[in-house]
C-alpha cells in the first residue's frame, strides 16, 4: 500500500481545527472509536497528521532514525514563542549538542540539591492561601513552579531585586498569553501594535531578552561559582570547547520556563484533583507521609522512599497527560503502524489514547495507583514526557518537584474540592488542564 494515509474525519480543515483546539478529548475519542488505532487529522495549520496509539507503532516512531523522524520540524509552530534555538525546535547534530550540554544539571545530586528550595517555595505560597473559601489551585501551583524555576534554574534569588521582580512578571505574562492555542496559528502572529495579542508577545519577548542578556553578562563577570542551572549552562562547553551563545541561552531559558513551569503546575493540579476525588488514595498517601516523616514534614531527601506518592503521580499522568501527543515530521517515506506513509506528513504518538488502551491498561478509566507498584510499563505504553532521543530532559526534575510540592502541601493542609465543582478538560495552548483552575477549599490542621 504505497503512500496511503489512514482514514480520518472528512470535515473541512477549519472545522477539524476548531474541534482540535476547543474539544480535543472528544475528537480523539470519537476518532479512536470510529477509525481505530491510526487515523489522520487535517488541521488548518501544518501538514496531515497521522495519530497513533498502538504501542508497537509508538515504538517504531521513538526508535526510528532521528534524521528521518524530525521532532524539531514538527515543533516548528513553537519557534515564534520560544525561539529558533530552543531544543524543542532543533533536529540532528544541533539537537544532540544542545541536549548533551543541558542534561547534566537535571540529574543526580545536583537535581536533588534543589529539593530544599522546592519545599521552601511551597511553604511560602501555601501561607498565603485563604481558609474556608474556594480558590484555583492551578494558579497557585503556577506560582510555586515559577519561583522554583527563578531560583533553581535561573538562580535569580541573588540577582538585583528590581530585575528579578520584572522578569517574574514578564514570565507570568508570557505563560498567560501562550495559553491561547490560537496564538500558535501563524496567520495571527502579526504585530498590530502594543495592544494586539501578538504585539504584546513581541514586546514582552523583547524586554525578557534585554533582562536575560544583562543577567548573562553579570553572571559571566561574577567571580564566585554558582550551582544554579543557568550558571552551569554558561560554563558548559561542547566537544569542540564552544559555549552556548547568548541567543541559544535565551531560547533555552524560555524553553525551560514552558517545560518546567506551566507543565509541572498543570500536572500538580491534576494530581490534587485525583487525590481529592478518592478518599482511599488520600488516606493511604497521608499514612505514607506520616510514616516517612515521623509525624513531621517530609524532608526532600526522603522523597525517594515515597513509593505510593510516586505511583499516584504516574497514574495521574496516565489518565491526565499534560501534553496529549508528540509529533515527528517524516523526512522520507516510512512504514509505521502497518501503513506506508509518504514524506512530508507528521506521525503523532497520541499519549492520551495510548494511556487509555484496555489491552494495555485493564479497566483503563479507573484511577488505580497500584498499576505502578511493582510494575514498570514499557516506554511505548506509558510516555507522559515523550520518548526516544527527544524525551523531556527535565523529566526527573519535574517528577521530583511534583513529589516535593505534593508531600509539603498534603502534610500541612486539608484540601477539599470546591462545592459543586465539575471538572472538564480544557486546552491551554499545547497542554490539557482542569477547568476553572481546579478550585479547592483549604482547612488548616492544628499544629
Amino acid at each position: 500500500m504505497a503512500n496511503a494515509l489512514p482514514p480520518g474525519p472528512s470535515a473541512p480543515r477549519l472545522m477539524q481545527g476548531l474541534r482540535f483546539a476547543v474539544r480535543p478529548v472528544e475528537l480523539f475519542e470519537d476518532c479512536a472509536l470510529r477509525y481505530g488505532e491510526a487515523f489522520t487529522l487535517r488541521l488548518p495549520v501544518g501538514v496531515p497528521s497521522v495519530f497513533l496509539s498502538a504501542p508497537a507503532a509508538v515504538r517504531e516512531v521513538f526508535t526510528g532514525e532521528d534524521e528521518a523522524l524530525r521532532g524539531g520540524e514538527a515543533n516548528g509552530f513553537l519557534r515564534p514563542l520560544l525561539g529558533a534555538n530552543s531544543i524543542l525546535c532543533l533536529d540532528g547534530a544541533r539537537h544532540e549538542r544542545e541536549r548533551r550540554l543541558m542534561m547534566p544539571p537535571f540529574h543526580g545530586e545536583r537535581m536533588l540539591a534543589y529539593g530544599r528550595t522546592m519545599q521552601a517555595v511551597s511553604e511560602g505560597v501555601m501561607a498565603t492561601w485563604p481558609t474556608g473559601r474556594p480558590f484555583p489551585v492551578h494558579r497557585e501551583m503556577q506560582l510555586v513552579t515559577l519561583d522554583v524555576i527563578l531560583r533553581s534554574v535561573f538562580g535569580l534569588e541573588q540577582a538585583p531585586a528590581p530585575a528579578t521582580a520584572r522578569l517574574r512578571e514578564l514570565l507570568r505574562q508570557t505563560v498567560g498569553l501562550g495559553g491561547s492555542v490560537f496564538l500558535l496559528w501563524p496567520r495571527l502572529q502579526v504585530d498590530l501594535g502594543p495592544w494586539s495579542p501578538w504585539g504584546r508577545v513581541v514586546r514582552i519577548r523583547r524586554e525578557i531578552d534585554a533582562l536575560l542578556r544583562a543577567e548573562f553578562a553579570r553572571r559571566r563577570a561574577a567571580a564566585e561559582p554558582r550551582d544554579d542551572i543557568l550558571s552551569l549552562l554558561i560554563a558548559a562547553r561542547d566537544e569542540q570547547g564552544n559555549p552556548l551563545s547568548d541567543e541559544e541561552l535565551r531560547d533555552e531559558m524560555l524553553t525551560l520556563l514552558v517545560a518546567g513551569h506551566e507543565t509541572t503546575a498543570t500536572g500538580l493540579a491534576w494530581t490534587i484533583h485525583r487525590v481529592l476525588a478518592h478518599d482511599d488514595v488520600r488516606a493511604r498517601l497521608l499514612d505514607e507521609l506520616r510514616g516517612v516523616g515521623d509525624g513531621g514534614p517530609v524532608a526532600p531527601e526522603q522523597i525517594g522512599r515515597l513509593e505510593y506518592l510516586d505511583a499516584v503521580i504516574k497514574e495521574t499522568l496516565r489518565l491526565n497527560p499534560v501534553v496529549p501527543d508528540v509529533g515527528r515530521l517524516l523526512a522520507r517515506p516510512a512504514r509505521i503502524g502497518g501503513w506506508d506513509l509518504p514524506a512530508g506528513v507528521a506521525v503523532v504518538p497520541c499519549i492520551y489514547l495510548t494511556h487509555r488502551r484496555p489491552d494495555v491498561w485493564p479497566d483503563p478509566l479507573r484511577f488505580d495507583p497500584e498499576r505502578f507498584i511493582g510494575r514498570r510499563p514499557t516506554p511505548y505504553e506509558f510516555f507522559p514526557f515523550g520518548g526516544g532521543v527527544r524525551r523531556c530532559l527535565g523529566m526527573a526534575f519535574a517528577l521530583y518537584e511534583m513529589k516535593v510540592v505534593l508531600a509539603t502541601v498534603l502534610s500541612h493542609l486539608e484540601l477539599h474540592a470546591a462545592p459543586g465543582y465539575r471538572m472538564k478538560v480544557i486546552r491551554r495552548s499545547i497542554t490539557f488542564a482542569p477547568s476553572e483552575g481546579m478550585p479547592v477549599v483549604v482547612e488548616r490542621r492544628a499544629a
